[in-house]
């Protein structure tokens, strides 16, 4: 099966929560400080990747183009 990663820049996220609407499989919102969290991530270089399966690439493209601050990018 093929992964997919998604990388998070979370240090620039509004906490709109259109992540989570999306995709609330893969993200929610961090009660300590509003942002989202991408779960099961891992922080590389001040972004925050994690790789996932094509079953849940479509709710995260969707999370990735309805995020106002463009910080979530889909690496194929």
């Amino acid at each position: 099966m093929k992964i997919v990663k998604i990388a998070h820049y979370r240090e620039k996220c509004i906490g709109c929560n259109s992540c989570v609407e999306q995709a609330p499989d893969n993200w929610i919102i961090s009660k300590s400080d509003g942002k989202s969290v991408l779960l099961g991530s891992k922080l590389k270089k001040d972004i925050f990747v994690k790789e996932i399966t094509l079953d849940q690439l479509d709710s995260n493209i969707k999370a990735a183009r309805d995020c106002p601050v463009r910080i979530i990018k889909i690496l194929k």
